[in-house]
């Protein structure tokens, strides 16, 4: 599951977590990884928006995840970038 393996890798950085955005890129990409937390409205907000602007598809986030704090919740989603 893509929330857990960014999450354990939070835990452990030099822990290799297969199947990351990063494999197989070209050498000019490379992976990057975007954390929305705060209320669902403002979350699902920021998700359509950036697919407004074209930068990332909302069906590339993770469904919205309940942080400890409660009427928060998480997204997040992984893609490369040409550097």
């Amino acid at each position: 599951m893509m929330i857990q393996s960014f999450l354990s890798s939070a835990d452990s950085p030099s822990t290799p977590i297969p199947n990351q955005a990063g494999e197989n890129l070209p050498p000019d990409r490379e992976p990057i990884k975007h954390m929305l937390i705060g209320s669902p409205k403002a979350v699902k907000s920021t998700i359509h928006y950036l697919q407004l602007i074209g930068y990332a598809d909302a069906v590339a986030w993770s469904p919205l995840v309940p942080t400890p704090n409660p009427g928060e919740v998480m997204s997040i989603m992984s893609r490369s970038l040409k550097v």
